[in-house]
């Protein structure tokens, strides 16, 4: 199936990578960041669709994953990743919201990050939860990606991120666990950063 001409998709999003907090990917008080804290970023985002649709199909309720990693001393810094593709979603809603998040829909999501996606190791159905309650924030995506929030991070400047969009702040915190287990991807980590905030992409 080709992917959706007309869509949008906004909601909560969570994230977690293998940076020291604050990331220094992020921009804070509305000075872009550099480059991340150990050359190589392993990372986990986290989606939930709470609005959402696409030619027509809804998407809302659903929940979307991306477990990756890049080298930034690589050209480029391309993305290798991982997509999680709620299990819930019918055949139509899963074609839709892998288009959309991996970018090969264009527009915002695109525009934010999927234009880094240089290879995709798989497309897996799963059983994802995403918990966006301040203090509480986790993700579980199968027995393959685990993130667990644990403390917020002061900052006296707005925090954003690129990935949902720098019209979006929100609040870094600290993950008490990033861990993904899959075929291609293998890392774990303790007391690194993560970030919270809302998202709306588009296809115009």
């Amino acid at each position: 199936m080709s992917p959706p001409l007309a869509w949008a998709v906004s909601g909560p999003y969570f994230e977690a990578c293998s940076c020291d907090a604050i990331c220094p990917c992020r921009a804070v008080g509305g000075i872009k960041g550099g480059r991340s804290t150990y050359g190589v970023c392993d990372f986990a985002l986290g989606w939930t669709v709470a609005e959402g649709h696409a030619d027509g199909v809804d998407l809302g309720a659903l929940n979307i994953v991306i477990a990756g990693s890049y080298d930034e001393d690589e050209e480029g810094s391309p993305w290798r990743v991982v997509l999680y593709v709620d299990e819930r979603a019918d055949d139509a809603q899963a074609v839709a919201l892998e288009a959309i998040f991996l970018g090969r829909a264009g527009g915002t999501a695109f525009a934010n990050y999927g234009r880094f996606i240089d290879e995709v190791f798989a497309v897996r159905r799963a059983r994802i939860e995403i918990e966006h309650a301040v203090k509480r924030r986790r993700i579980k995506a199968g027995g393959w990606v685990e993130v667990v929030q644990r403390d917020p991070v002061q900052s006296e400047q707005p925090v954003s991120c690129g990935i949902p969009g720098h019209e979006h702040p929100g609040e870094e915190v600290v993950a008490d666990a990033l861990e993904v287990a899959d075929d291609a991807l293998r890392f774990a980590y303790r007391g690194r950063c993560g970030f919270a905030t809302t998202y709306a992409y588009r296809s115009e």
